[in-house]
């Protein structure tokens, strides 16, 4: 082991990095010394520059993994070589690709619920996509926490807090419950909601 990979490990240990950082970041630099086949205290901008363009137009990294040099380059020459460079110009992070959500047209959210063969889980589907429950929201429910008559759901938030979530109308459930309704272990139907978080406070 090198004295520079020692006491960037060390600079490391010292800032309590996690181990699986350490390593990514050991393995990053020690890829870019190998590309110049030299010490990257010897190694400045302009190779750093290079190295970039290396890994984004021969290798064609995403710019998810270059992100992963530049943070390891960066905590070399700033914490552990002590360079007094602008970072952000000579070492810079590419910018993300901005990716919007998928989101589904009501005809396909009917022809995926139309997939589901049993009426519960189809009346659990429609309820976690309509209303936009977590997954740990979605697993508490319980029959009791709605209200088809009002048309609304209790959504536990934590320490006695609670979210009511305003329904749609019987009419649009026929989709999701047509050939009869989810009974709950107590009894009772359970409608789909709209997205429309309304209040908090007791119940």
């Amino acid at each position: 082991m090198t004295t520079l990979r020692r006491r960037m490990i060390e600079d490391m240990q010292v800032r309590n990095l996690s181990s699986h950082t350490q390593d990514a970041y050991v393995q990053q630099v020690s890829q870019f010394a190998r590309h110049f086949n030299r010490s990257p205290e010897v190694l400045g901008p302009e190779e750093i520059r290079s190295y970039q363009v290396y890994l984004r137009k021969e290798r064609k990294l995403a710019p998810s993994s270059i992100i992963i040099a530049v943070a390891a380059l960066r905590f070399l020459y700033k914490i552990t070589l002590h360079k007094d460079w602008s970072l952000e110009e000579v070492i810079p992070t590419p910018k993300m690709p901005q990716k919007l959500p998928i989101v589904l047209s009501p005809e396909e959210v009917l022809q995926f619920l139309g997939t589901v063969r049993s009426i519960k889980h189809r009346t659990i589907l429609t309820i976690c996509y309509a209303a936009g429950l977590r997954v740990s929201e979605a697993v508490c429910l319980k029959i009791t926490d709605i209200d088809s008559q009002r048309m609304v759901i209790r959504v536990e938030q934590g320490k006695g807090r609670w979210i009511a979530m305003s329904c749609f109308p019987q009419s649009c459930c026929k989709p999701c419950v047509s050939g009869g309704e989810w009974k709950g272990p107590r009894g009772g139907s359970s409608p789909v909601m709209q997205p429309a978080a309304t209040s908090t406070g007791k119940p």
